[in-house]
């Protein structure tokens, strides 16, 4: 018993000295790299000041330039600014000599992009720091305080914010539009999707206003038709329901739009207005029609569901018989299944509203609405990046020639460019 009391606490003891052997290397590692690197560094510097002023103690009459000591300058170094003894040379004229590799590396600045990352992925001005691999304590370095990270992350955001708003839209060959919008502290930032030919997903721009009103969202629309989105031919706009979105959206396209409204959002407002006992029954009711094989089978089955609850519950009736034909508007297209289900709802752009919410959590005080602004692009920027083809993409052909014959019914000049694609 004892002989094994030994061997267990052997083994324990061993696996602490490995442990602290590790942390030991480790550490010494990470110093030995920081060290090594700077001394290239300074040998790299070193060669190029050679370069022009030749070999130390030595006399040229030619030489270009002459030694001229060292200065204090700083780098970027594992995300926060590190000092280093700059190499000097000064020309025959008495001007400074710029080095190339010097100038190259501090014109370089890594270090906005390393906040704006390290923000997105959820670590706080007050911890950037602590995220940050430790140097050794003979390095100097700064840039890593709250305000320093913060100002960094302002500045990125704001050039990329204007930088995005102001892209051009007139290569989207924009099929379908969906529209929502999402609150933020007393804000409402409206976002617009739009959907190509070939299924591609594109955030076409957002806009900040104090309610969802027909007023921000034509804003919205406006800025997107100055920036070059093209509105002469028939699309289709999936919507939350909101009668605002939709007058702005129909002030646009006029006659050249086809509205779908929501099932997901239709059912939700039918729900919450009856009691708990009578919901499973309408949910399946609806579900039911919703997944019905035509308009017609499916408008009999919403229509008597009116019906049956206009006695006991007239509110939840009234919802549901309210814009009850734009909710079944895609079915009517004939679209594989798939692509009728994708369409009949706004789960795209809800995904991307989610993406907004879980960013914007981490603010703690909204100063004002163009921060809002700020970190709502910010975010949709990044969710943007992970975007992927329309779920049902291989339908959109049928799609397109069915809003297609639309412009023709209507006599407007077919894009070329659309039948194309």
């Amino acid at each position: 018993m004892k002989k094994v009391q030994k061997e267990e606490a052997g083994r324990e003891d061993g696996g602490a000295l490995v442990r602290g052997l590790a942390g030991i290397v480790r550490r010494d590692l990470r110093a030995f790299v920081v060290d090594a690197g700077l001394m290239a560094l300074e040998e790299l510097l070193e060669r190029e000041r050679t370069a022009v002023c030749g070999p130390r103690y030595s006399h040229d009459r030619d030489r270009r330039a002459s030694r001229s000591g060292h200065a204090a300058g700083e780098l970027i170094m594992g995300g926060r600014r590190v000092s280093v003894q700059r190499p000097r040379a000064r020309s025959s004229e008495g001007r400074e000599v710029r080095l190339p590799s010097w100038t190259q590396f501090s014109e370089e600045d890594p270090l906005t992009e390393r906040a704006v990352e390290q923000m997105l992925v959820g670590v706080t001005t007050r911890k950037y720091a602590r995220s940050l691999e430790p140097l050794p304590e003979v390095v100097v370095a700064r840039g890593t305080s709250k305000s320093a990270v913060s100002r960094r992350f302002v500045a990125k955001t704001e050039a990329r914010m204007k930088e995005w708003l102001a892209r051009d839209l007139s290569e989207v060959s924009l099929v379908v539009l969906m529209i929502d919008g999402v609150y933020i502290a007393d804000h409402v930032m409206l976002v617009a999707v739009g959907i190509d030919a070939d299924g591609k997903k594109h955030v076409l721009g957002v806009r900040e206003g104090a309610t969802e009103s027909a007023a921000a969202c034509t804003a919205l629309l406006s800025d997107l038709v100055d920036r070059g989105l093209r509105t002469g031919h028939t699309i289709l706009a999936v919507l939350d329901g909101s009668k605002a979105l939709a007058k702005a959206v129909r002030a646009v396209w006029h006659k050249r739009v086809f509205i779908q409204r929501c099932q997901a959002h239709k059912l939700r407002n039918v729900l919450d207005q009856l009691p708990e006992k009578a919901r499973p029954a309408a949910k399946t009711a609806m579900r039911q029609a919703y997944r019905a094989a035509n308009v017609k089978r499916a408008k009999t089955l919403l229509t008597n569901l009116v019906r049956r609850l206009r006695s006991d519950h007239p509110g939840a009736a009234a919802s549901l018989e309210e814009g009850l034909d734009e909710t079944l508007t895609v079915m009517g297209f004939g679209l594989p299944e798939w692509l009728e289900r994708t369409l009949s709802t706004t789960n795209v752009i809800e995904n991307l509203m989610g993406s907004v919410r879980y960013l914007s959590r981490r603010v703690r005080r909204w100063k004002d609405g163009s921060m809002v602004q700020r970190w709502t692009a910010t975010a949709v920027m990044e969710a943007e990046k992970g975007f992927r083809r329309l779920r049902g993409h291989g339908g959109m052909r049928t799609l397109v020639a069915a809003l297609r014959a639309h412009d023709v019914r209507l006599g407007k000049t077919v894009d070329v460019a659309l039948v194309a694609a």
